[in-house]
Parts: structure tokens; sequence; C-alpha cells
């Protein structure tokens, strides 16, 4: 189908319409609300919400861009509009997926750099009436694209390490699923803006992809929990560690650990970071982070290890007493957040199921 055919379609016109007003809006929403409408509980990240903020105006713009291009089917004209695309979706794709990653600021100028390349190829098409170039181009900015998404591949595994060897509660904080379906969605948008073939099912598929784009991006941003001891929860380097005029460092962690965490039940205490468990037991988060590698540990190990521990003895307990309860209180008593997590690091340290474990226990 024309470009100019599927402007008659009064049903697509209506979806276009009410995609580039639904991107507006959302923008607005999170560069002017305060607070989250979805999960209120949670603080999201600003930086987030104003990267998803800008991709969302980004593809309002590109929205009436490819309208232009509706009512001027001219090729100088898509190629002009294939170049801005590139030149501002790209690099706010690049923000918000980065955004999400909290272990360390992240740059994006880069992107930018990387993009020069295929701007130039465009502006020589559109200069010498060269369609290969724009082919070219356009190969080369999928490539781009397929590179970004194996960085964040790599960046999203470090990001799940760090958070495990920081951190004792990992809910509103972890963005694989999120970031795999983001990838998906943005894939397909920015291979259908290359695209010269104008099919009106992709017409339509592009639009509920950002219908459902949009949707995700407001759930990712209200339900990632800003982390705000993000810049001092960097890899500190030993020689540094050991010029800081710190207090002395105690020569034996696992006793200190032993007496503070463990017996002090401070691993019951919600969203207990490993900096602040470093600071009471005397020590800094470097010396604490290297004991527990020593053990082939991570922190979120040694710490939800403890919970297990703990729901075992109230599990018994409650038993002895004969008490009426349920897993699920009994995990919320041992310091858990949620159910699911408790059943996850239930079975990798217990090597079965809650539900299994507590039959064999009543036998």
């Amino acid at each position: 189908m024309e470009a100019q055919e599927i402007l008659k379609d009064i049903v697509f016109v209506l979806l276009y319409g009410g995609v580039i007003m639904l991107s507006v809006v959302a923008a607005l929403y999170l560069l002017l609300r305060r607070g989250n409408a979805i999960a209120p509980e949670v603080t999201s990240p600003v930086r987030l919400r104003q990267w998803a903020a800008a991709f969302l105006v980004v593809s309002a713009i590109s929205h009436l861009f490819w309208l232009f291009y509706a009512y001027h089917p001219t090729h100088t004209v898509y190629i002009i509009v294939c170049a801005l695309d590139m030149l501002m979706l790209f690099p706010t794709i690049a923000g918000v997926l980065m955004s999400m990653l909290q272990d360390r600021h992240r740059i994006v100028w880069p992107v930018l750099v990387l993009l020069i390349p295929a701007f130039v190829l465009m502006s020589l098409c559109i200069i010498r009436g060269n369609d290969s170039l724009f082919t070219l181009a356009t190969i080369y900015v999928i490539s781009l694209y397929a590179l970004f998404m194996l960085y964040m591949f790599f960046a999203v595994r470090s990001y799940g390490r760090w958070l495990r060897d920081n951190y004792a509660d990992l809910e509103h904080k972890e963005v694989w699923l999120s970031f795999l379906i983001l990838a998906v969605f943005l894939l397909f948008f920015v291979m259908y803006s290359f695209t010269s073939e104008s099919r009106v099912y992709l017409a339509y598929l592009l639009q509920i992809d950002c219908i459902i784009l949009v949707a995700l991006l407001l759930w990712r941003v209200e339900t990632l929990q800003q982390l705000s001891e993000s810049s001092s929860l960097e890899p500190e380097p030993e020689e540094d560690v050991q010029k800081a005029p710190a207090p002395a460092i105690p020569a034996n962690i696992g006793p200190l650990l032993k007496k503070r965490c463990e017996e002090g039940q401070l691993y019951l205490q919600n969203d207990l970071t490993l900096s602040q468990l470093a600071q009471i037991i005397g020590t800094n988060r470097y010396y604490l982070s290297q004991h527990f590698a020593q053990q082939g540990l991570t922190y979120n190990a040694y710490i939800n290890g403890l919970r297990v521990r703990h729901f075992v003895r109230l599990y018994h307990e409650a038993m002895a007493q004969q008490r009426i309860f349920t897993a699920q209180q009994l995990a919320f008593e041992s310091g858990f957040h949620s159910y699911s997590t408790f059943s996850t690091t239930f079975k990798q340290n217990m090597g079965t199921t809650v539900t299994q474990w507590m039959r064999n226990a009543e036998k």
C-alpha cells in the first residue's frame, strides 16, 4: 500500500494519532509527576524517567515526520526522515537501556559518534542520489544496533553480578526481563523505520508495538528502584582503600559477621546493603566484599542463606508449638520481601521445593 493510500484508512489514522497523543501524555507524566502511580512504594531513578520521556517525545516527533512523508512521498524526503529518525531514536534508545543499569553512570555520547558514518552516507545519498549509499547506511545502523544489544547483554549480566555482590534484596532492582522485552520491541521499531515498503499490516503492527512499548516503559520506570548508593558502590581499587584514613580494618571479618550479623540477626533487616553491613561491623565494603569472594559467595547468597536457615528454625518452632502458620508468613518473618524470591532461594539452598521439604519434615 502506498504511503498516501494508507491515510484513507480512517481506523489507521485514528490509531496513528492516538499513538502520538499517548506518547506525549506519557512523556509529560514521567517528567511532571513526582510519585509513582503503578508502584507508589518505589522511588524510580530520575535519569531513567528523563531518558524514557525523551524517547517518547522523539517517538511522537518521528510519527509526525512519517506523516509528513505520507503527504510528500518523495525519495529525498524518505531519506531525510530516515536520517532524522536515526539521529533521534538511536541515542534515546541507548539512554533508556543504559540508565536502567545503576552500577555506574554510563555515557551516551559514544553512540552519537558511532552514528556519524551513517549520517555522512545518508547526506551523500541525498546529494548524489545514490541508493546504494542508503542501503549501506541502513546496514551500518542495523549492525550498530545489533552490536549495542550485544554490549547491553554483557552489561546487564555484569549488573546482575554487581547487584548480588551489594544487595540482599533484589526486588524492583533486576532488569533482565524488561531488557529482553524492550530489546525485541525496539528492534522491530528500528527495522521498520528503515523498511522502504509500506504494507498495511506492518503499519498496524508498528502502532500496536508503540502502544505496548509505551506501557512497558511506564511499567519499567515506575517499578525500578532508585539505588541511592549506586555512586558509592563502585569497585574500590585496593591501593585506594589502603591509603584511605579509615578506622583500623578488623583482622578477622568472619567472627564479626557471626557475632553482629548472624547472632544479632541483622539479616532480618529489609534492604540491608553490603555498605551498611560493613559499617555496622566496623570495616569497609571492599574488604567485606573480598571476604565473601574468598568464601565463594555473593553478599546476596550469604544473607539469603541466613534467612533460609531462620525460616527452618521458625518452621520447627511452630510445629513444636502446634501453631497455625503459612510458609509465606514464615518467609516474611525471615526477612524476605517476596514469596517468589524466597521459593527460589530456598530451592537453591535446600535442593528441594518448600512444599516438598515441609512434607518431608512433617514425616
